[in-house]
């Protein structure tokens, strides 16, 4: 089986109906077989901002069922050192160098996002899940 780490953008596509990303997001899902999804606390958070700061309690609660079905990557300090690696040499943002650092860490095959920088990155793990052909 295929580890794919989810980025916190594409669980926002999956949850929620982000006009033009969300059909394609699912579509995209829907044509993958044969991997387990990975995510992080720093994807919880990041995704259940929004539903927390409008008090949307069934939004998060979509979210929180959706993440527990996934497979939970830890972040330590080995994963701090290796994205402080990946902001030095890629100039990413934090959190993505931890959402990367954690995939490369835990032994994901594919980083599944829409973010450029990260494609960028991540190199041959990267899967940019709005290129899959349209429904």
């Amino acid at each position: 089986m295929r580890l794919a780490y989810l980025d916190a953008c594409v669980v926002i596509y999956l949850i929620e109906d982000a006009e033009r990303y969300s059909e394609r997001t699912r579509h995209f899902l829907e044509q993958t077989s044969d991997v387990v999804l990975c995510v992080s606390p720093l994807v919880r958070m990041e995704v259940l901002i929004k539903p927390l700061r409008e008090s949307n309690l069934a939004l998060t609660a979509d979210y929180e069922e959706f993440l527990a079905d996934q497979r939970w990557l830890s972040k330590d300090d080995k994963t701090f050192d290796l994205a402080l690696q990946l902001r030095g040499r890629h100039g990413l943002k934090t959190p993505d160098a931890l959402h990367l650092a954690a995939a490369q860490q835990h032994g994901c095959d594919e980083f599944w996002t829409n973010d450029d920088r990260l494609q960028l990155a991540a190199g041959s793990m990267a899967v940019n899940v709005l290129q899959a052909p349209a429904p």
